[in-house]
């Protein structure tokens, strides 16, 4: 049933880069993978791209953070270009407290503005949603505000399949509520019985290996093809990775029709 390519996403791997990026990036050559989505951390852009080329590794996207993108989107955009990445993409909208409406508005102005510059690059600009966004707003949710009110052909969106079934979103619903605006996902596992709300955030603990946590992987991963996902990423956010990663591409690779 899944067949594309597995990239991961570099945050797997927070805790080696920095004792040894050439070491690290071994090791995610070694696993399989072909794609990553990150930017390099310390070493420069061009220095990063070229290690990872060594190693057939690239690089479809790469991050920013939001109030960077805010303050000079076009060198966001620069460096991305570096990289050989086509898709920017945010994973956190600033904010106090529980998210609100406010919060939506403003991110939906610089969402727009940031939109319009990546494509005058030929980049695609995505947000990640991170489950904090499910507050009920009219007749859906804020992030449903901030996808309807967003520019269609220049604001895009990551579906982190955990944080979109941790703050109460349906993951299913929302690849077919909005086909093509989903461009890239993180694959990522919640362990059974997890308390959910709308932080945003959980014990890393509560990242299990693909298959054997809450989400229905294989409902996922159909309606992410049909409404055109390009890319994904396994995210594992435990201290488990060498355990649970080899586990969690054994299970993609298992699944059936």
């Amino acid at each position: 049933m899944f067949t594309d390519p597995i990239g991961v996403q570099a945050y797997t791997f927070r805790n080696y880069f920095p004792k040894g990026m050439i070491e690290t990036l071994d090791t995610i050559q070694g696993m399989g993978f072909t794609s990553i989505e990150g930017g390099g951390g310390r070493i420069s852009p061009d220095d990063f791209r070229k290690l990872c080329e060594d190693r057939g590794i690239s690089i479809p996207s790469t991050g920013a953070g939001y109030q960077e993108l805010v303050d000079d989107a076009q060198a966001v955009a620069d460096r991305a270009k570096i990289l050989g990445a086509k898709y920017v993409m945010c994973a956190w909208i600033p904010h106090d407290g529980d998210f609100n409406l406010k919060n939506a508005k403003q991110a939906v102005e610089d969402f727009n503005a940031i939109g319009k510059t990546m494509t005058e690059n030929g980049l695609i600009f995505c947000y990640h949603a991170h489950g904090y966004e499910f507050w009920p707003h009219e007749n859906g949710t804020l992030l449903d505000y901030i996808i309807q009110n967003t520019n269609s052909d220049e604001v895009f969106f990551e579906m982190d399949i955990m944080w979109v079934h941790f703050g109460g979103g349906d993951c299913v619903e929302l690849l077919e509520k909005y086909p093509n605006r989903w461009k890239l996902m993180h694959l990522k596992d919640l362990k059974k019985g997890t308390p959910k709300d709308r932080s945003g955030g959980t014990p890393n603990e509560n990242n299990v290996a693909l298959g054997d946590g809450e989400l229905d992987m294989p409902a996922i991963l159909k309606a992410a093809k049909k409404a055109g996902v390009a890319h994904y990423f396994i995210e594992d956010e435990s201290d488990r990775i060498y355990d649970q990663i080899p586990k969690s591409i054994a299970y993609l690779r298992s699944l059936k029709e």
